[in-house]
């Protein structure tokens, strides 16, 4: 590996202040005036860009459209779902003053978007014909959080959400699971971010909500973060807004619903499952630079020359790729496109010129290669094959590492502690959750598909165990 970037915090002295040196000095954004709101700069957008780019692509080959629905919500929209209104009612932003004119209705600024969707799906469902109605928006949403962190926890954040009516219950559950495998594969395929899924609990499901289910992946300091939800509604926001329509059978009926969701702390995850002491560590397929060229003694006969023949040619084969030929030395853009997470470096030097090959530098864990400058293309592209998947599998190994099977309440406590998940049995009460927490300051993550039992009584409080559930500390 190269030599520890000295302006960035040792992960191992200050994880808190690690994460926001890395999320400074890779230029992901800067601070806004008003406390929680944050400038996405064109790096950090970019990756955020490549994640709307790959789940976009799979929303639309499963039938969703891209709408875009008002920023503002009437409060008298807004109180029509009680149960959903007491979830968000502490964050809301609400908006009392129109021109010189104190507002009669004033406007909540969207925290998310049931209320809008469900009133105007209101307006345009009447029939079983206008069914399934699979809508998807990318917006920015407000929630006034009390304590916030870039990325992870914000005034203002960037989120896709999707909200579908369907015919039936049925249809209305496999799609609220089929939206859950796209977050999971979208972690596989381009995040190289491993996920543990499954449902939430009641008392950590998503207001308004009759089941949620959630993936969640783990961080370099043991704590999980919350990383995409889906969630079925029923029929409750379908009654409050009065969505009918006429079945083939020729009775009124009210819809089933449901919400999907994935926000820019996709990027805090991204940060903190790769991330070094060095700075950021890219997965090749959500880098907004897969390469950068570098060359040596740029001064020396041709070899400028060769560096923009190589550009070109990764360009063309539509490799994400930069040549920098600016006047800083060597060491500095190494050092730069090392905390920017760039997951490969190229470098040309007269030398290599003599030989025809290049040195490559793979980000992920400072490994060189010497290749044909004949073979670029084909070798640049397995390098990036190769890289992703072996970051999935270090991660993989890091999350199973850290799931712990827990037998007694103090050995619940000691792995949430140290940092992991706590796979333990559960009676389904709610006050051993709120114990848990008390204690602990953990929370339960989800109750896994697999429920296979492993033991027979609950832990916390002795009783028959029910269920399989994980806890852990969180984001």
């Amino acid at each position: 590996m190269e030599i520890k970037n000295k302006s960035i915090t040792s992960r191992d002295v200050d994880f808190a202040q690690w994460y926001t040196d890395v999320c400074k000095k890779a230029d992901l954004m800067d601070y806004y005036t008003t406390k929680g709101f944050i400038v996405y700069r064109p790096y950090g957008y970019a990756i955020w860009e490549n994640i709307k780019e790959y789940v976009d692509k799979e929303f639309k080959a499963t039938g969703h459209e891209n709408v875009y629905m008002p920023l503002v919500i009437p409060e008298s929209l807004f109180n029509k779902e009680k149960e959903h209104i007491e979830g968000f009612a502490p964050e809301t932003l609400i908006a009392t003053i129109g021109g010189a004119n104190e507002l009669q209705d004033r406007l909540i600024i969207r925290p998310t978007s049931e209320c809008v969707f469900t009133e105007h799906y209101s307006h345009i469902i009447n029939s079983y014909r206008d069914l399934p109605k699979k809508y998807n928006q990318w917006c920015s949403v407000v929630r006034w959080e009390k304590t916030t962190r870039p990325f992870l926890r914000g005034s203002e954040f960037l989120w896709q959400e999707g909200h579908t009516m369907h015919s039936s219950e049925v249809e209305a559950k496999e799609e609220t699971l089929k939206m859950l495998e796209i977050y999971d594969q979208l972690g596989k395929d381009i995040l190289a971010i491993p996920f543990v899924k499954g449902r939430k609990t009641e008392k950590e499901k998503f207001a308004g909500a009759l089941e949620t289910y959630t993936v969640e992946a783990l961080m370099h300091d043991g704590k999980a973060l919350q990383s995409g939800t889906t969630h079925y509604f029923g029929q409750g926001f379908a009654k409050a807004f009065n969505v009918q329509y006429l079945d083939k059978d020729g009775k009124i009926k009210n819809p089933y619903q449901t919400s999907f969701g994935i926000s820019t702390r996709l990027i805090g995850a991204l940060i903190m499952v790769h991330g070094d002491d060095n700075g950021l560590v890219l997965p090749p397929f959500v880098a907004p630079i897969q390469v950068v060229i570098i060359p040596i003694q740029m001064a020396k006969e041709g070899v400028l020359k060769k560096c923009r023949e190589v550009f070109e040619l990764l360009k063309n084969a539509g490799i994400r790729v930069k040549l920098d030929d600016g006047d800083k030395t060597p060491g500095w853009k190494f050092s730069e496109y090392e905390v920017k997470g760039v997951p490969l470096r190229i470098e040309i030097g007269p030398r290599d010129l003599t030989n025809n090959v290049a040195t490559i530098v793979k980000r992920y864990d400072g490994s060189k290669e010497t290749i044909s400058l004949d073979k670029m293309v084909e070798e640049v592209k397995r390098l990036l094959v190769s890289i992703h998947e072996e970051m999935y599998q270090k991660a993989l190994k890091n999350l199973l590492a850290n799931i712990k099977e827990v037998h007694s309440y103090d050995e619940l406590k000691e792995v949430v502690n140290k940092g992991g998940y706590a796979k333990m049995m559960w009676c389904g009460d709610e006050a051993c959750e709120n114990k848990i927490k008390e204690d602990t300051n953990a929370t339960s993550r989800c109750l896994p598909f697999d429920q296979t039992a492993f033991d027979d009584t609950c832990p916390v409080c002795g009783k028959k165990a029910k269920y399989v559930i994980y806890f852990a500390k969180s984001y």
